[in-house]
């Protein structure tokens, strides 16, 4: 149910209001989605890389990435060059991913994201 006095959350941003998520798992899509519309901030999903190039061009605040998909994270992060990207992984997948996180401005397990997640959409990677 909908609560009146919610704000609208929107799938695409403009200007430097809104943050970009590059997640893949849908379960994650579903949370951020939610969250970033009871906190009202604007979010704009990509599931793919050319999705994360054509989104910097919009400013996006900060990026969420998700180092789990097995995209080519070369590529992404350097398309999110000048954006603040906080990456997320798994506890069991932090050695594998470890070399995508010094390109981070933080990174943190699902674990973490899911519980400081109303706090990171608002406040940013500094959070």
């Amino acid at each position: 149910m909908l609560r009146r006095d919610a704000p609208r959350q929107r799938d695409s941003f403009t200007g430097s209001e809104g943050v970009l998520a590059a997640v893949a798992d849908l379960f994650f899509v579903a949370r951020i989605r939610e969250t970033a519309r009871l906190t009202g901030v604007s979010v704009e999903f990509a599931r793919t890389p050319e999705q994360v190039e054509a989104a910097v061009a919009r400013g996006p605040r900060f990026a969420l990435l998700d180092l789990t998909a097995g995209w080519d994270y070369e590529r992404v992060l350097q398309a999110l060059a000048g954006v603040p990207v906080l990456g997320f992984t798994t506890h069991a997948l932090a050695r594998q991913t470890q070399p995508w996180h010094e390109r981070c401005a933080r990174v943190v397990t699902k674990e973490t994201l899911t519980q400081e997640l109303p706090r990171l959409l608002r406040e940013g990677v500094g959070a």
